[in-house]
């Protein structure tokens, strides 16, 4: 642990993350943004999700289906329980290169390689997965052998105690000053968690349940409902991880940018001076 470095007008700066956790952060991002684009790509193939074992091509549990218009124009629809959405322009029919439009379930921007092309999305996605988990195996072995997982991400009596008053601070764009703001707070905590222990090692089993090498020695499939089960549950997880990435990038922005990519990049942190409340005494 390096020492802390008072800075002048009462601030303090402290190292907040070893280099370990600010390389496997930026592995991670660079993994993420590739498995979404090549797996778009991949689920261009068949925009579509069931529940069970095998996929009833007449009865899926929701799809994007490309359809044409009236004057023959390629035209798109999200169709979900409780959902019949036209989604012209990105879902099911969307521009391509020369401007025209094109009957596709995602446009070419979202997905790796821009072009549709199976067999090269498979390729980027099965590199950066396994990337991906090699990544997280290193983050998880050192922050258990360090302890820094137990003493940053649980959360304690005390901290659970302060939920309420944490919820309201957030909710009013108030976020932690001086000593409170050394460690995640309990909201910070309480999203982690579910995430690194639930989110992501759902997203890999139900990856590795894809896989018919795999899932023909551990039966992943069969545990989770099925193959299809699996495959919607692979990409409801995804959806999830995405949902908190957006969250944490606007968290960042409102907190303040500059420190918080700083002590990701550099490892520290700017600890500004507590102010106090206008009411108080």
């Amino acid at each position: 642990m390096r020492p802390d470095k008072p800075l002048e007008g009462g601030g303090l700066l402290v190292y907040r993350h070893p280099a370990v956790v600010r390389i496997t952060h930026w592995v991670n991002l660079a993994s993420l943004v590739v498995l979404l684009l090549s797996g778009l790509q991949i689920l261009c193939s068949h925009p579509a999700f069931y529940w069970g074992e095998t996929a009833r091509f007449a009865d899926p549990f929701a799809q994007i289906v490309s359809g044409m218009g009236s004057q023959g124009e390629p035209t798109g629809r999200l169709i979900a329980p409780g959902i019949n959405l036209d989604t012209t322009g990105l879902l099911g029919a969307s521009a391509s290169a020369d401007g025209s439009m094109s009957a596709r379930a995602f446009p070419a921007w979202l997905t790796l390689p821009r072009e549709l092309d199976l067999g090269a999305g498979r390729r980027w996605h099965f590199f950066f997965a396994w990337l991906f988990v090699l990544n997280g195996a290193l983050y998880l072995a050192t922050g258990l052998i360090s302890r820094r997982l137990q003493r940053e991400m649980v959360p304690t009596r005390e901290d659970l105690a302060h939920l309420p008053r944490a919820i309201a601070d957030h909710a009013r764009l108030k976020f932690p000053r001086g000593e409170d703001a050394r460690r995640y707070n309990v909201l910070q905590k309480l999203t982690y968690l579910p995430v690194v222990f639930g989110l992501l090692p759902l997203m890999l089993l139900t990856g590795l349940a894809m896989s018919p090498a795999v899932d023909a020695r551990l039966h992943l499939a069969m545990l989770l409902g099925g193959r299809q089960t699996a495959r919607t549950l692979h990409f409801l997880s995804t959806s999830g991880i995405l949902a908190f990435v957006v969250l944490h990038v606007v968290m960042v922005v409102l907190a303040g940018p500059v420190n918080e990519l700083r002590s990701m990049i550099t490892g520290w942190f700017v600890l500004k001076p507590e102010t106090p409340e206008k009411d108080a005494p």
